[in-house]
């Protein structure tokens, strides 16, 4: 009998939290989705935690629709993290070849990205993941995979995703308690990314934008390997908040007016189209302009492209993205969003669906489910890499079965 694994994801966002559970069959690459769960987020705002017990129950509830769906027991599970605690630097270390004959080994890897986390940080900062850009050995730059090659000196450019140490403990607190152990914690925006994109676009160069409730993260991948992070304190709730402020209505008419009729092309919209808010509220029972709800929805998603654009324009990748970029997430789902990307930023774009997975593929086939998926996968490919390692004091050849492997699936 082939051995099977089971592995479930967590993704706590700030407006719903999910859970996906798959099986992996040994020597197989493709999970295949057997459990989905999902529940509202009544605990969290803008990726933080406000209230521990709330947040405890909301992750119980989603966990438990999941366990119910697959018929497996939950008992660890792949924690996505994200929110505006979230933070980026680039990194260089750099130490001198210690084997005779100069030959560089897995070991000396090691060594030079410890050398790259000793940067300054913040004590109230913990490191969630290192990233290798390139290594130089000597004077011969842009080295993807250094071990058997001579040199005297290795160097590595690395990218390093930081976290607020309260917050970060806050959500593995809620989770533990919640009676799953953590498997591994991984930023949001790379397990989005690894959801969505295929080998070629990291190779060409491409954005993930990932529009969530309470944010939007943004992944920028050029030469098979991470190349900037960040995250904008600007999203879906943000536009249900104007919608409700421009239309003088409550915040839950809001919302559901936004996702049943909300569009970013207010000049597709008739003038005299009118919305009946007594059709979907007990409170609001005035009427309002659809093509005026529109402009305010138009008007929040321009900021966030201009505010992305802000970001590519500081690494200078402004409109210089072949694969151009990818849009996911919750609130990526509304008419009209794909013009006005392509215009703002000027670039190719395109809605990012999870791949690579079998099973409940209806029910998952969602780009809200992207960061949920993105960590089944992460932790399906883990016993033979990983894509930039944690740092709890871990052996990285126990933990990710040798650098070796884990670079090497860092590029195409």
């Amino acid at each position: 009998m082939a051995k099977v694994r089971v592995i479930a994801s967590l993704d706590i966002g700030s407006s719903k939290i999910r859970t996906v559970v798959g099986t992996l069959d040994e020597g197989s690459q493709v999970p295949n989705i057997i459990g989905v769960g999902i529940a509202p987020s009544t605990g969290m705002r803008k990726g933080a935690i406000i209230d521990v017990e709330e947040t405890i129950n909301s992750i119980a509830s989603s966990l438990e629709d999941a366990e119910r769906m697959a018929g497996e027991p939950i008992n660890h599970v792949f924690l996505g993290i994200g929110g505006n605690n979230i933070e980026s630097i680039n990194s260089k270390g750099v130490i001198a070849v210690s084997h005779a004959g100069n030959e560089i080994t897995e070991d000396d890897v090691d060594r030079v990205l410890e050398a790259a986390q000793a940067v300054s940080i913040p004590s109230n900062r913990r490191i969630l993941r290192i990233i290798p850009k390139s290594f130089t050995v000597d004077e011969q730059k842009g080295i993807k995979y250094p071990v058997g090659m001579t040199g005297i000196r290795l160097e590595v450019e690395a990218h390093i995703i930081t976290g607020l140490v309260p917050a970060v403990k806050n959500v593995e607190k809620c989770v533990l308690q919640a009676g799953v152990d953590i498997d591994d914690i991984i930023p949001s925006c790379l397990a989005s990314a690894e959801a969505v994109l295929s080998k070629r676009q990291k190779e060409l160069g491409v954005v993930v934008i990932d529009i969530g409730s309470g944010g939007t993260s943004v992944s920028v991948f050029e030469e098979g390997t991470t190349l900037h992070t960040a995250v904008i304190p600007v999203g879906g709730e943000n536009v249900t908040n104007d919608v409700a402020i421009g239309l003088r209505t409550s915040i839950d008419t809001a919302e559901k007016i936004k996702i049943e009729y909300g569009t970013c092309a207010p000049m597709d919209v008739n003038e005299r189209e009118i919305i009946d808010l007594s059709l979907v509220s007990k409170i609001d029972t005035q009427k309002v302009a659809k093509r005026h709800m529109a402009e305010i929805i138009e008007a929040r998603y321009h900021e966030i492209f201009l505010l992305i654009r802000d970001e590519l324009a500081k690494i200078n990748r402004d409109g210089m993205l072949p694969a151009g970029a990818i849009l996911t997430g919750a609130a990526v789902k509304i008419p009209g969003i794909l013009d006005l990307a392509r215009e703002t930023l000027n670039l190719p774009v395109q809605i990012g669906f999870p791949q690579n997975f079998d099973g409940v593929v209806d029910k998952i086939d969602d780009p809200a489910y992207a960061t949920a998926i993105g960590l089944i996968l992460w932790g399906s490919r883990l016993e033979n890499r990983s894509y930039g390692f944690s740092l709890k004091g871990i052996n990285l050849k126990k933990s990710f079965g040798g650098v070796k492997d884990w670079l090497k699936s860092l590029f195409p």
